[in-house]
């Protein structure tokens, strides 16, 4: 498969504190990734010198395997950062005509106004006087004037409320559907969980995981099994009992009762499904899970929270 995107070794310091500190990755043809981290954690530097924004400190970035300043890669990219700046006193039809004559091979004006969703009203609405969202819709439309092969999305929900940011998704997942490939930062983790092929979570200037969303919430977070049991009969376990069975399972890192279920969380659910069975626990109502992406970007801040205070 073709890389449309290929980070070597990739440093960027300011002041002599290091942003992004070694950082290597490959951005395969069509697909999605998401990048994701904390403030200050580096994604939004890495996002900038794939733009060719900045500079890296060492290590090389290549898009289209070419500089990102190239003048050949800057025709095939499209961004849509989180200020959508525009022009006073032209229509939006007029601004989108405008960007659009910027480019040798544009994509049809019907074809923005289609995945952008402008009205006819809005289209002849000047652009300084759009609501929030309206501004973020022609943000949109504008990184698509040249028809680029790749995408970079920069928080591009951020103010857009729940029907809005549906549409959006719908959008992008039409356009990777025509084999576009997009890079997006978001801070809605679901969004992430739910479009991306691919997440590179950064952390510290560093990538802490890089892998499918289903991938690094196996590797994050933890699985469980949860269970009613009748605690009271001649073959019946004391609570105690509960606990030390079911911690004397290999894998199983935690056993307590929540609100009158038991939790056990542990490595390999299978096992502790076979445990209840062999020790002939009376469980019924029996549920297994694992966490979300939202629980694996919260597990990393507090191991970093903890290494803190450890430190100091």
């Amino acid at each position: 498969m073709e890389n449309i995107a290929e980070l070597q070794h990739v440093s960027k310091l300011f002041g002599g504190k290091t942003a992004v500190d070694d950082v290597s990755f490959v951005i395969p043809k069509g697909s999605v990734t998401a990048v994701l981290g904390p403030n200050g954690a580096g994604k939004t530097t890495v996002l900038s010198m794939m733009l060719g924004l900045r500079e890296p400190s060492s290590g090389s970035v290549r898009i289209f395997g070419q500089s990102p300043k190239h003048v050949q890669v800057k025709r095939r990219i499209g961004a849509m950062l989180q200020e959508v700046s525009v022009i006073d006193g032209l229509k939006v039809h007029e601004v989108m005509s405008l960007i659009r004559s910027y480019y040798p091979s544009p994509l049809k004006l019907s074809e923005m106004v289609h995945l952008a969703g402008f009205t006819p009203e809005e289209l002849n609405k000047r652009a300084d006087k759009l609501s929030g969202g309206q501004k973020r819709r022609l943000g949109f439309a504008l990184a698509l004037a040249g028809d680029p092969d790749l995408l970079f999305f920069d928080e591009p929900t951020v103010g857009l409320d729940a029907p809005a940011r549906r549409a959006f998704w719908q959008q992008a997942d039409e356009l990777a559907d025509q084999g576009k490939t997009i890079l997006f930062s978001t801070h809605y983790l679901q969004e992430a969980e739910d479009t991306a092929h691919r997440i590179l979570l950064f952390n510290k200037g560093k990538i802490a995981a890089d892998g499918t969303p289903d991938e690094i919430v196996s590797r994050l977070t933890s699985k469980s099994v949860s269970f009613m049991a009748d605690l009271n009969g001649d073959e019946a376990y004391t609570a105690a009992e509960m606990v030390h069975r079911m911690r004397s399972i290999p894998g199983v890192s935690d056993c307590k009762e929540q609100e009158g279920r038991w939790v056990v969380t542990a490595d390999n659910t299978d096992t502790v499904l076979a445990a209840i069975f062999r020790y002939n626990i009376l469980a019924r109502d029996i549920r297994t899970g694992q966490g979300r992406l939202d629980d694996a970007f919260e597990l990393m801040l507090t191991h970093d929270d903890h290494e803190k205070e450890a430190v100091s």
